[in-house]
């Protein structure tokens, strides 16, 4: 992991600070990006995502969609989770932490929006941090690429009907164009121009052109992340003072869906007799989230301003310490996992 990576969430305990701090100071230069908008539109933001997504996608080689027959357990069990359970399980979690256990203490406006935030988090699998995490857990690297790939694939056409879907189930009105929209415009033309660029590097120079440009491109992808996060925070600066509790108490149905959803992943992998080193990978990216798309997402449908883009934020906040932890009860569990393997063969035999 960079630098950038391995100390994600203290860069946005620091943009929390410096978000709030330039909203409270200088709030007319917030008020200007907010209302740089076409058709409902932010551009700063849509050029800060793009920033932040094209390089990721740049990774992701949909020729690896070829592979995926080599795991089809693995491939079988993350799709489950990812698209049957996870933005489900994450609806349920939000509708009873958020709509009920914790209304009380949330600003009483707000609480669909919050609702729909974890939704929409919940909805996107992870993309680019998911190779971060197989690499750390010995994955195996062709199940981890053509898993993202197909992912990626699926998300194109699912992640709209999804979250559409769920916002209806929770009586949120789902604003139709500008959902599709977002789908357009963070997902499906950014995945065709990184790979109209990827094709492009690997014809000039092979891998070591796409290295290159990634090595490159990745602090920048980085900065734009918390570039948009800076501005976020600066106009949810006053509502976070005013409920400090907010993040925590949001944060709560995040960190039991990655560990359910991970553990779920995990185990079915190892009633299937499938490999830990495609285990691993399987159960990071059956709980993680793509949150650059999620933020995107929750700005573009709800606004700056909405509990559904600081749920996201949330996601982000906790994203590096909680897979961190799911990487450390993977790789302990190696031998126990290993052990149901020799016995599923001892029965086969």
């Amino acid at each position: 992991m960079s630098i950038f990576e391995r100390y994600l969430t203290l860069w946005v305990a620091l943009c929390i600070v410096t978000g709030i701090s330039l909203g409270h100071f200088i709030p007319g230069l917030f008020q200007l990006v907010g209302a740089a908008e076409i058709a409902k539109v932010n551009i700063p933001v849509a050029a800060l995502i793009w920033l932040m997504v094209i390089p990721m996608l740049l990774k992701v080689d949909f020729a690896a969609l070829g592979e995926v027959g080599r795991h089809w357990r693995g491939i079988s069990v993350t799709l489950f989770v990812n698209w049957a359970v996870k933005p489900f399980s994450m609806g349920l979690l939000g509708w009873l932490f958020i709509g009920w256990l914790f209304r009380p203490l949330l600003p009483a406006g707000q609480i669909d929006s919050y609702i729909a935030g974890l939704i929409i988090l919940a909805a996107a699998p992870c993309t680019a941090m998911v190779f971060v995490w197989s690499n750390l857990t010995k994955g195996e690297p062709h199940f981890t690429l053509s898993q993202v790939a197909l992912n990626d694939a699926i998300m194109v056409i699912a992640f709209a009907p999804i979250v559409g879907l769920l916002l209806g189930l929770s009586a949120i009105t789902v604003p139709w164009g500008t959902l599709v929209l977002s789908v357009m415009l963070y997902i499906a033309i950014p995945v065709i121009i990184a790979q109209i660029l990827r094709r492009r590097l690997l014809a000039a120079d092979g891998q070591a052109a796409l290295d290159r440009a990634l090595r490159s491109l990745g602090p920048i992808s980085l900065v734009a992340l918390l570039a948009t996060l800076i501005l976020l925070f600066g106009f949810q600066g006053e509502q976070i003072i005013a409920q400090p509790m907010v993040i925590a108490l949001l944060a709560v149905p995040i960190l039991i869906q990655v560990y359910f959803n991970s553990g779920l992943a995990y185990l079915l992998n190892r009633i299937s007799g499938e490999q830990h080193c495609v285990a691993g990978p399987s159960a990071l990216i059956g709980a993680s989230n793509f949150f650059e798309l999620a933020v995107a997402a929750a700005i573009s449908l709800f606004g700056f301003h909405s509990g559904a883009a600081l749920a996201t934020v949330v996601g982000v906040l906790i994203e590096v310490p909680v897979m961190l932890s799911v990487v450390w009860i993977v790789n302990r569990s190696k031998g126990w996992y290993e052990r149901g393997d020799k016995a599923a063969l001892g029965t086969r035999h």
